[in-house]
């Protein structure tokens, strides 16, 4: 019998199908109840229908439990068959299972698979060291979901080890970019290898997302201007920011924000240095005084000894530390010390 089974194996193994470990058990259940029943003297419990199942699934499991188990000889050996029926067939459902799961790795390393998720983040390029920074920072909140998209230059997954999506093919296909799932992104960056196949990219990325907020990096921050033609709504960083890259995907419009302060006259932002007679300070005073009285926002302050970047309300500032402030006006410091002192 188990060289029935092995040969039984080897035969419809041939079919490749996950039905071949379900046929082998049948097969095995099948002729073993009758042989088993004639192998036990009359009135054996272990041929009985509401037995018989249990023994065979303990048995062919190879768990052994010995609550039941054949007396003859021939009882014995129509168990050793139901074993090596069961063996076969766990055999063959790991082996089918590890080749699938290597098959699986397979093609998420070689960048063949199809992204289904949604809300994530897409990169469209590859650029050793540089890409790697920027998803280190995007994933560093553990709630960002990220696919790369990469030339087919790229010959497998460059970041293995991160938990990031990997699609490689050409990144002016649309059908490469939905296999990254651009049309379901809640942003995407074209990162290319030069502004002119920046530009193409763009094109065919605004082709293929729906909602999803297009940014585009540019080492010639003038070429923004060709990039309008393709969507007004797109955003354009300068290539050797990629901290502001990172914050612009992740909240869109951020980088107009910075672009306003850095701009002269764009966001009116001033400096002013606390009078030495109002003494030590609280942030909060600062903030809702100036505030009320002259539609100030306090950005930071240097206290001499450090630059505190959005203050702790509660922090409190010595005399001379310096203001760093939005408002629609330069205030003097007697405008600050009047002010503060009501």
């Amino acid at each position: 019998m188990p060289i029935f089974v092995a040969r039984l194996l080897s035969r419809i193994t041939l079919l490749g199908s996950w039905w071949t470990p379900v046929l082998v058990l049948t097969v095995v259940f099948v002729t073993s109840w009758p042989l088993m029943a004639l192998a036990e003297p009359a009135g054996s419990e272990i041929v009985e229908p509401g037995n018989f199942w249990w023994y065979f699934v303990v048995t062919s499991a190879t768990v052994g439990y010995g609550d039941l188990y054949p007396e003859s000889a021939a009882g014995h050996v129509v168990g050793a068959y139901v074993i090596v029926g069961g063996i076969a067939t766990l055999t063959t459902v790991f082996t089918r299972l590890a080749a699938r799961l290597e098959q699986a790795k397979g093609r998420r390393m070689q960048g063949a698979i199809t992204v289904d998720t949604s809300g994530h983040i897409v990169l469209l390029g590859y650029t050793p060291g540089r890409t790697e920074h920027i998803v280190d920072e995007l994933i560093a909140d553990g709630t960002t979901r990220v696919v790369l998209c990469a030339w087919d230059e790229v010959g497998a997954h460059p970041m293995p080890d991160r938990d990031v999506e990997f699609v490689r093919g050409d990144l002016t296909d649309a059908g490469v970019l939905r296999r990254a799932g651009v049309h379901r992104a809640y942003s995407v960056l074209v990162d290319a290898r030069d502004d002119n196949e920046a530009l193409t990219v763009a094109i065919t990325a605004d082709h293929v997302a729906t909602d999803a907020h297009l940014v585009v990096a540019l080492r010639d921050i003038a070429r923004v201007r060709h990039l309008r033609y393709v969507d007004e709504n797109l955003r354009c960083v300068q290539w050797h920011t990629p901290h502001m890259i990172t914050e612009e995907l992740k909240d869109p419009g951020i980088t107009e924000i910075y672009t306003q302060l850095m701009t002269h006259g764009g966001a009116d932002t001033y400096s002013v240095r606390l009078p030495e007679s109002l003494g030590p300070i609280s942030v909060d005073k600062c903030q809702t005084t100036l505030g009320r009285q002259h539609g100030a926002t306090l950005l930071a302050a240097h206290t001499g000894e450090q630059l505190l970047v959005n203050p702790s309300w509660q922090a409190e500032l010595p005399p001379g530390a310096v203001l760093y402030y939005v408002g629609s006006h330069r205030l003097t410091p007697e405008q600050v010390a009047e002010t503060l002192r009501t």
